[in-house]
């Protein structure tokens, strides 16, 4: 009987390991899911909330991800149940839900990710997942479930105050705190060296490893940052963009052909 596609990211964190994440903005073909592979990323951060991407083509790169033994991670837009399950149905290993400020959220949104008896998620058919294999219905949902990860963002001051009530929620796999919108909220927009950017992380840390969850950031991708909040303990790590590191390789790459221009 077979099983389903390992969740190569959740079981780095299962392992105590960081889980390093590429966001995928720009990317519009299948080849990025072998970059990241090759690049030495664990998942991927198919972001459908802020990109045009449409619902097929992050499904085709989630479908090639599985391939490659990258986890593909999509960012939905918004709560409805069908946020997750359309591409949950279609390829991908697991959701990112932005702005979840309660516990009753994180509940709605982790129901979604899950097949009964541990969730509310509807069985559509045939799963990428499992390789189209056929198997009792009841042991694909079990399969599935075990390897699908269910990650709320964190990014205002009422999230972070009620950080303890939804890393309690069962479903809810990680708390990624999503630095950007967390300040901008704060009044302090790009001050990631507030101490108050610091507590907000020290705050929902302890409360993932009270409840057995995993702590994550994003929006912070300096060194002296990233190297800062891994030593305090967080494990899923959205590291970068196609986007910023493209236009840093490409501001780089005309730097340094102009520097051999003749004067």
């Amino acid at each position: 009987m077979s099983a389903a596609v390992p969740n190569h990211a959740l079981r780095q964190l299962r392992a105590g390991k960081l889980a390093i994440g590429l966001g995928v903005r720009n990317a519009r073909t299948v080849d990025i899911a072998q970059i990241a592979q090759t690049s030495g990323f664990d998942w991927l951060f198919i972001d459908c909330e802020h990109s045009s991407m449409d619902l097929d083509m992050a499904a085709q790169i989630a479908c090639a991800s599985l391939a490659v033994g990258v986890t593909p991670l999509v960012r939905v837009a918004g709560f409805e149940h069908w946020h997750a399950s359309r591409i949950l149905d279609n390829g991908a290993q697991g959701i990112v839900f932005p702005h979840v400020d309660s516990a009753q959220e994180a509940k709605r949104v982790a129901d979604a990710c899950r097949f009964p008896p541990v969730g509310k998620r509807s069985m559509g058919g045939g799963l990428q997942q499992t390789g189209f294999a056929a198997m009792p219905i009841g042991e694909t949902a079990r399969v599935v479930n075990e390897e699908t990860l269910a990650v709320v963002m964190i990014e205002s001051p009422q999230g972070v105050a009620n950080c303890e009530e939804i890393a309690a929620v069962p479903g809810v796999d990680a708390l990624l705190i999503g630095t950007n919108d967390l300040c901008f909220e704060m009044g302090i927009p790009g001050q990631f060296n507030d101490p108050r950017v610091a507590e907000a992380y020290r705050k929902v840390i302890a409360a993932c490893r009270k409840h057995g969850k995993f702590p994550g950031m994003g929006g912070m991708y300096t060194p002296e940052l990233l190297e800062r909040h891994i030593a305090m303990g967080v494990q899923l790590i959205l590291s970068g963009s196609d986007f910023s590191l493209l236009m840093q390789a490409g501001a780089a790459r005309a730097s340094l052909v102009r520097g051999f221009e003749r004067k």
